[in-house]
């Protein structure tokens, strides 16, 4: 509601989705010229770059310039490109005290669960889950449940850690490539801290990330927050050019299936998404099972068609948690043609025999019931049928069908629409 409220005050919005698409398919359809671009601004500027291909060389990088510089206390805002990698359990393991400083990204590190949201990680927790946890790992009331109050003790209880740590860690939102900087978009200013505070900054910084120009930021910073809050800009929208006087500044520029995902005829645009997590938050299927029940880094709508590109065999069953209303699709400010894209990878598990066998054979079923007129008519009747003649423990059973465990069967009519609708044409003639 908010995000269709913000949108109509902007009477071109649907062009600065165009346009936004057009960028990004242009960026994207021209990507080695770009990075080329890019890295030569961003070391002109005395940032170092690196060049990770995979999620084990953008740790092992990242961990080999701590160090370099014997840092053992970092802190990070919130990354998915870092989550994806599995990064902070790969430095912890090594002697480094990673410490989250986005609210929702704390709470879940305290928790010891992944994200549950591209933008809210931690959407899932209401204010009562929040206060226990606090109360638990930093000994706050576990009666206070204000959010102002949980806000403020995890506010005293991190900064003091910001302030010796050794190194800090962000993200990036977009990198110009004209100019060799980057934006990272924050609404508590903890990715300012995060870069400012310690003499070392690390950006992951994933290669779709790039568009061409500064200009090319007025387009997407006004779609961004918008699509994923419903406000008109993130609070803090921060430029980062180079490192400031006696600090150092690097930058890992990440592949990580990214070409892989950039060769595949249908599934290139999902390459577009700027992470505003506006799909996630009109499917009705996220809304009513969580980002956890995804078991991915990105879960939703978006996470659907991306999670399979790292791991078709692991990911296998997501294409098939949607309903296809095609909501995400009609809601994504660059224009992702996620539910096409989401009937595409089913056609891929079922070619490649990765779903389970049952279910290849009930849409096998289900093909030749719907697509013959006759056979479907019989399947109708056939229902109605055995719905009163079979005993309803067999029908409510949910050891055999676990759908009926929370709801039950609905009444199925002896008439059929066929029927009605044949009898009401008589009538009418």
């Amino acid at each position: 509601m908010k995000r269709g409220t913000v949108a109509s005050q902007i009477p071109e919005w649907e062009e600065l989705r165009n346009l936004a698409s057009q960028i990004k398919e242009h960026t994207l359809t021209h990507l080695d010229h770009y990075i080329e671009m890019f890295v030569e601004n961003a070391e002109k500027n005395g940032i170092t770059v690196h060049f990770a291909k995979d999620a084990d060389e953008h740790n092992a990088i990242v961990y080999d310039i701590l160090q370099s510089k014997g840092a053992k206390r970092l802190i990070k805002s919130k990354s998915m490109l870092q989550e994806e990698c599995g990064m902070t359990p790969f430095l912890e393991k090594r002697g480094i005290d990673v410490l989250e400083t986005d609210l929702g990204e704390r709470i879940q590190q305290l928790s010891g669960e992944r994200p549950s949201h591209i933008v809210m990680p931690a959407i899932q927790k209401n204010t009562e889950d929040i206060a226990k946890l606090f109360a638990e790992k930093i000994g706050t009331d576990p009666n206070n449940d204000d959010p102002s109050s949980l806000t403020e003790a995890m506010r005293n209880n991190a900064r003091p850690k910001f302030l010796v740590a050794d190194a800090g860690m962000t993200g990036a939102n977009f990198a110009v490539a004209k100019t060799g900087t980057f934006v990272v978009c924050t609404n508590e200013g903890n990715a300012d801290l995060t870069a400012s505070l310690p003499p070392l900054h690390i950006a992951s910084i994933g290669i779709e990330k790039l568009v061409p120009k500064v200009e090319d930021l007025g387009v997407f910073i006004r779609l961004l927050s918008r699509s994923a809050l419903g406000t008109p800009a993130t609070q803090y929208t921060s430029h980062f050019s180079g490192p400031r006087e006696g600090s150092e500044m690097h930058i890992v520029l990440t592949d990580n299936g990214r070409s892989k995902r950039l060769s595949l005829d249908k599934f290139w645009h999902s390459l577009k998404c700027i992470r505003c997590g506006a799909c996630m938050n009109t499917c009705p299927v996220y809304r009513r099972s969580g980002g956890l029940s995804y078991g991915a880094t990105y879960s939703g709508p978006i996470g659907i068609i991306l999670d399979p590109t790292f791991d078709e065999d692991t990911y296998s069953e997501l294409p098939f948690h949607s309903s296809l209303c095609g909501s995400c699709t009609e809601i994504c400010p660059v224009h992702i043609d996620i539910a096409d894209q989401i009937i595409e990878w089913r056609k891929v598990m079922m070619e490649k025999k990765k779903t389970p066998f049952g279910r290849r054979l009930a849409f096998a079923a289900a093909d030749m019931l719907l697509g013959n007129p006759k056979a479907f008519e019989k399947m109708e009747k056939a229902a109605y049928n055995m719905t009163h003649i079979l005993p309803k423990f067999l029908l409510d059973n949910s050891a055999l069908d676990p759908w009926v465990e929370d709801r039950e069967l609905p009444d199925i009519q002896k008439e059929t629409f066929r029927d009605w609708y044949k009898k009401n044409r008589k009538e009418n003639d």
